[in-house]
């Protein structure tokens, strides 16, 4: 049976404006698609911009391997605040003046949050504990416990120091920085350890996603500049990422052969080429002859098992 056709498919980079969350901006993209069928990879908070992915009809289901790649941001880190969120958005718990940091220790806190690292999730995240997201049981009042997880930061650098002055006049430190991590990093939660190295408390103020795997800021429209080519009468309504340019950039490229092609289809495991396995771990994007994305793939024990098709 061919595929109803019911609006655009492929990926959407969004530039993701402050005060909105993620479920916002699906929100937002389901209206100009014309369609339910539509998600996001990774989640931004609230007070953070920048790149958003987001998925529409069958680029959905390239999501979740999406949401697994790196991301790159940049932010300001104040030193001298900690907050109940770990950002701007939460109540300031402590103030302490931080004027005259030694920078030789703020690189020395920065190295020790830089590579693979153990990190505690801000209490205020959507982790759920026993099935409850921690952000609602620290709302409802409970004292929450979220247990150190894995992450990798590949590079945390500081570009400058800047000494000022919060509001009522407390003194307080920022630091503009770039972060390159894994998938399920937080960076408020970099802020806060921070801070917590210096003694003095820390909490992140501004945050902009600059990258999500291979997609960069440059590709991304904003929410106003979507809505003028949907309204566009002479337009082609939502401009998508085709889902074969999209698993291209993201995904290792495997081009197989028209016998292949039939072997896939019916669910034989195909022998997977040297090159196809040059990162283990992560999915191979499997092409057609003609240039058709057919599906994507997993190494097992050297050969293809399909994680998700995207023919028929």
């Amino acid at each position: 049976m061919k595929r109803r056709n019911t609006g655009p498919d492929g990926l959407v980079i969004v530039d993701k404006p402050a005060g909105f969350t993620s479920h916002d901006v699906v929100a937002k993209l389901r209206g100009m698609a014309r369609t339910r069928r539509v998600g996001h990879a990774g989640t931004l908070d609230p007070m953070a911009t920048g790149v958003l992915v987001i998925g529409v009809e069958r680029a959905t289901k390239l999501l979740g391997h999406l949401a697994l790649t790196e991301k790159e941001y940049v932010g300001t880190v104040r030193l001298g605040q900690s907050s109940l969120t770990d950002d701007a958005q939460g109540e300031i718990t402590a103030t302490t003046p931080a004027h005259g940091l030694d920078r030789a220790a703020v690189d020395a806190g920065v190295a020790k949050l830089t590579g693979a690292i153990q990190q505690v999730p801000s209490q205020v995240s959507a982790i759920k504990i026993n099935g409850v997201r921690s952000y609602k049981r620290v709302r409802d009042g409970e004292s929450v416990e979220i247990p150190a997880r894995p992450v990798t930061v590949s590079s945390f650098q500081v570009h400058s120091v800047h000494e000022t002055e919060t509001d009522e006049g407390s003194p307080v430190t920022d630091l503009l920085v770039s972060v390159v991590c894994s998938s399920g990093t937080y960076i408020r939660a970099l802020a806060r350890d921070l801070g917590a190295d210096l003694g003095v408390g820390g909490h992140l103020t501004a945050l902009r996603r600059t990258r999500v795997g291979p997609y960069r800021l440059d590709q991304a429209r904003t929410l106003e500049q979507l809505q003028e080519r949907v309204d566009d009468a002479e337009g082609d309504g939502l401009p998508v990422m085709p889902l074969a340019e999209a698993a291209g950039a993201a995904f290792t490229r495997w081009d197989v052969s028209a016998q292949e092609v039939r072997l896939l289809s019916n669910g034989v495991r195909v022998p997977l080429p040297p090159a196809a396995r040059r990162n283990p771990g992560t999915p191979i994007a499997a092409f057609a002859p003609d240039g058709t994305f057919l599906a994507l793939v997993e190494d097992r024990a050297g050969r293809a098992r399909s994680l998700a098709v995207f023919t028929g």
